[in-house]
C-alpha cells in the first residue's frame, strides 16, 4: 500500500504537467483508491475560466472513468503557493471528493511539510446523492 509521503510525492510530480499559461498556478493531485490503485492529475487552465478544469478533479473524475467508485485518501500539491495555507483544494473539489468518499485529504506546496486533514473536517455537512429524491447517488456525505 502507498504510504502519504509517496502520494503527496507523486501530486508534487503531477504538478509539474500543469497546464497553467493563466494563472501561473502549477497544481496536482494524486489520488488512492479503495483496492490500492493511484491515479493522478494537474490542473487545466483554459482562457474561458469557467471551463477550465483542477487537478483534484481531473483526478477523480479519471479515476471514476476507469470504474472507481470508492477513493480513499487525495493528495494535492500546489507547487507555486507561497504558504501551505494557500494550497487547499476549492470548495467545489471537496465536493467532487465528497461523492466518492474520500476520508482523508494531503495538502503540500512544493517542498516541506505537508498537513494530513478529514475531508468532513475541510467540508463540514456536505452534500451527498443521500439527500435526493430516491437517495441514490454517490457514496460521500453526512
Amino acid at each position: 500500500m502507498i504510504d502519504h509521503d509517496s502520494l503527496v510525492d507523486r501530486a508534487r510530480r503531477a504538478a509539474r504537467n500543469s497546464y497553467s499559461p493563466y494563472s501561473g498556478f502549477r497544481v496536482g493531485a494524486a489520488l488512492l483508491t479503495g483496492d490500492g490503485s493511484v491515479f493522478c492529475g494537474a490542473n487545466v487552465e483554459n482562457a474561458a475560466y469557467p471551463v477550465s478544469n483542477c487537478a483534484e478533479a481531473t483526478a477523480v473524475n479519471t479515476a471514476a472513468a476507469a470504474g472507481t467508485r470508492r477513493i480513499r485518501t487525495v493528495a494535492v500539491a500546489c507547487i507555486d503557493a507561497d504558504s501551505i495555507a494557500n494550497a487547499y483544494p476549492c470548495g467545489g473539489c471537496r465536493q467532487v471528493m465528497n461523492e466518492f468518499g474520500v476520508e482523508t485529504v494531503l495538502v503540500a506546496t512544493g517542498d516541506g511539510p505537508y498537513r494530513v486533514h478529514g475531508l468532513s473536517e475541510l467540508l463540514p455537512y456536505g452534500f451527498s446523492g443521500g439527500f435526493l429524491p430516491g437517495g441514490g447517488g454517490g457514496s460521500g456525505g453526512s
